[in-house]
């Protein structure tokens, strides 16, 4: 009876498995908007809000476009393709990459360049992982959609007078099922849209399968090489029959390989929107050397992206990135913050609220005095470089953790950036012989010391939440809205409205995308009345903040 026992358990055991540099006379140009209880708009009162929009002096602070050789200054070489998908198939796991994901190992070996693909329609003008995986991936846009009514409410309104008619749209930012939400929104509205990647990491297969099988050129996989990132860029943008007059960047990489390498392209452009801080500073440095040749505008400094994607959403992901690639416990441990900006105050806000002992670093003065009133030690970081257990870059800048600093960190301890590129962290200055990389699980390296120290490195120095967890949609639904809407306007402003230089979004515009998501939490807005208004000399119904507002 025990060896039945035995067999029995065995088999249980085996079954269960900017200063704001304003128009004329925009007030003017503002017209009156009522929005409803349940935010109903009709497109008559969308096109108010689509008006002129406010100029953003350049920061002062310039970063090299060419000379600094970030990222996007690195041309494709064939070099290191094969290695790196190599490298990365031979995780030990895939369950803790970003969402799930439903990839066949059989897949893993051969390269999506070298596949033949074809969707429904009979089309090739693709390049994703694995075609087959289109039906998971449209559940998770079905699942995204549930949490975005503002963008699907966008969507609906404007669907009939198609507003985007017309408009060919290349896209360069994370394919990810909220980002295919705005994808199908654009192509809603009208627009052909050619799509990649932003990040080599954070693109989810199976969405973007589910685009391409819907119809959208989509080149983006999990895990491309630094060839394959350029390669897919350069696909979108260079196609027979085929001509960009819109561009929807995250980083400025696509705008810049266009200006580059296709400049009569780039010329025709009607517009560009960007969304990321590396990016925009991009186009400030393009338009201070009076190379911008079309208008641009600068969605990362909009209101509804500053608090809400850059604040907000990190205040959340940042700790799912974190628990999911290295199941840290927070409390007692000692992090230091690199920046206290939208994103460090988010990140800080999380950690703190764990029991960690947060420290900042900062070079604006404000900023580290922000720091200092929300109860944060501001350092420099080799004051406790050999005391902390965990970094978190979040600056935009370069060089911001360096190999002499990484050398003084003690074992065991996590480097990590929440950036948007991988330039913060000096990455390129470990793989030397003297070190050894050990990949532990997908998007967690150790970095071994020839002493046995060890650093454990996140997602090679790129973008933590999106390369190693998920973001809140609640939250993307709010900037994909933004997006929208300027794309709409840029796309619909008559000639003359916007100069060659980068724009910010009207006040007016940053409000209607605010009560759009007021909804969700059935919040009901107090109105003036018309006493109240003329004492505060505000238009009843918006905007309520002059441009120079800080929120």
């Amino acid at each position: 009876m025990s060896d039945l026992a035995s067999g029995e358990a065995k088999a249980e055991v085996k079954q269960a498995s900017k200063e704001v540099k304003e128009s004329e006379n925009v007030a003017e140009k503002y017209s009156a908007m009522t929005v409803s209880k349940n935010s109903e708009m009709n497109m008559g009162d969308l096109s108010t809000v689509l008006s002129a929009v406010p100029t953003h002096k350049p920061v002062k602070k310039q970063i090299q476009f060419v000379e600094d050789k970030q990222e996007f200054s690195r041309f494709p070489t064939k070099t290191g393709r094969r290695s790196l998908s190599r490298s990365i198939s031979q995780s030990s796991t895939d369950s803790y990459s970003s969402a799930a994901s439903y990839t066949d190992s059989s897949d893993e070996e051969t390269s999506p360049r070298d596949k033949t693909q074809v969707n429904v329609k009979g089309s090739s003008d693709f390049c994703v992982k694995n075609i087959k995986q289109a039906e998971f991936g449209r559940r998770e846009i079905e699942i995204a959609e549930q949490d975005m009514a503002a963008l699907i409410s966008l969507r609906k309104r404007a669907q009939s007078e198609k507003p985007l008619a017309g408009a060919k749209i290349v896209g360069c930012t994370h394919i990810t099922a909220q980002t295919a939400v705005l994808i199908e929104t654009l192509v809603a509205l009208g627009a052909q849209c050619r799509w990649t990647a932003c990040n080599i990491y954070s693109t989810q297969n199976e969405v973007a399968a589910a685009l391409a099988e819907s119809g959208v050129a989509v080149f983006a996989w999990k895990g491309e090489s630094e060839d394959d990132f350029w390669w897919c860029i350069d696909r979108c943008v260079n196609t027979e029959g085929w001509q960009p007059n819109m561009i929807l960047d995250d980083g400025g990489d696509l705008t810049h390989w266009m200006y580059k390498k296709y400049p009569n392209v780039f010329k025709k452009i009607r517009g560009i929107v960007e969304e990321s801080v590396t990016g925009v500073h991009r186009l400030y440095q393009l338009s201070k050397a009076g190379k911008l040749c079309v208008p641009a505008m600068n969605v990362n400094d909009s209101v509804t992206k500053q608090k809400f994607d850059n604040l907000y959403c990190c205040r959340e992901s940042i700790l799912d990135g974190l628990k999911r690639t290295t199941d840290v416990m927070f409390g007692g441990k000692q992090v230091v913050v690199c920046g206290y900006g939208e994103v460090g105050k988010g990140c800080c806000a999380a950690l703190k609220a764990l029991g960690a002992i947060v420290y900042v670093t900062e070079i604006d003065p404000i900023c580290a005095l922000q720091a200092c009133m929300d109860g944060f030690r501001v350092v420099k970081l080799n004051e406790i470089i050999r005391h902390v257990d965990m970094i978190i870059t979040c600056t935009g800048n370069k060089n911001v953790v360096t190999r002499d600093q990484l050398d003084r960190m003690k074992n065991g301890s996590i480097v990590c950036n929440m950036g948007h590129s991988n330039t913060e962290i000096d990455v390129a200055s470990l793989r030397t012989p003297e070190l050894t990389w050990e990949r532990v699980r997908s998007q967690v390296d150790h970095v071994i010391w020839p002493d046995g120290k060890r650093v454990i490195l996140l997602a090679e120095g790129r973008l933590l939440n999106l390369s190693c967890s998920t973001v809140p949609t609640f939250v993307l639904s709010i900037t994909a809205t933004t997006q929208a809407l300027a794309l709409i306007e840029l796309y619909n402003a008559p000639e003359g409205r916007y100069k060659q230089d980068v724009y910010l979004l009207p006040k007016k515009m940053d409000e209607y995308v605010a009560s759009l998501h007021l909804a969700t939490f059935d919040a009901h807005l107090t109105e003036l009345s018309d006493e109240q208004a003329k004492y505060l000399g505000l238009n009843k119904n918006g905007p309520f903040k002059p441009n120079y507002y800080r929120y």
